[in-house]
């Protein structure tokens, strides 16, 4: 048994006792008692998954249960409840391993990314982006580069990033603000067209 006082979550150690018990199954009663005694359910493994997801990969409807409500929800995962998290980490598992490394790596960086810009590092945010783009092309990643850029004076790679993502989603109004936004930077006329739903500030810094 732990010791009143006892550290819970293993800071010293690269696996926490949470991420075994839900990694290695039939600890259900002994994963109840850690999350009393305050484990923290967000430590992921060395692999970037976190207990709920490992407890689902199992298909212990039990154990997801008692760590949804605890669990900080996983941006990827569309329907955040107990049938919603096990079908979406079996579809995750469907996928190679060398993928899903990829897609976790980018997520990182795109978080690492979104702090570096509310914190107005913006050179450092505009270099997270772009590993994150490294590792797979997106819309949401150029358009977070450009207004990056945008914000750093650098006109044309504003306007690349822009172009960029209106050729990934042509009819996204975001992207559309950010031409227009690199045109204005630029000074030159610009022949972009209304984007439907256009009904906010040209510049718009929200990521």
């Amino acid at each position: 048994s732990l010791q009143a006082g006892a550290d819970v979550n293993c800071k010293a150690s690269t696996m926490t006792l949470l991420v075994f018990a839900t990694m290695q199954g039939g600890y259900t009663n002994f994963i109840k008692f850690l999350l009393k005694a305050g484990a923290d359910p967000n430590i992921p493994d060395d692999l970037g998954r976190l207990p709920i997801e490992l407890a689902a990969l199992r298909d212990c409807k039990e154990e997801v249960e008692m760590l949804l409500p605890l669990t900080t929800p996983i941006p990827t995962v569309p329907n955040w409840s107990i049938e919603g998290v096990i079908s979406h980490v079996k579809n995750e598992d469907k996928k190679p391993m060398e993928q899903r490394h990829r897609e976790r790596r980018q997520r990182l960086l795109k978080s690492q990314a979104d702090t570096a810009f509310k914190l107005k590092e913006y050179k450092m945010a505009s270099e997270c982006y772009g590993l994150a783009i490294d590792h797979g092309e997106s819309a949401t990643l150029y358009a977070n580069r450009s207004v990056c850029k945008l914000l750093l004076g650098d006109g044309e790679g504003s306007l690349s990033d822009a172009l960029r993502c209106r050729m990934l989603r042509p009819d996204w109004a975001k992207a559309c603000y950010r031409q227009a936004a690199a045109h204005m930077l630029l000074k030159v006329p610009s022949s972009l067209p209304v984007c439907p739903l256009m009904t906010y500030s040209i510049i718009d810094t929200d990521l």
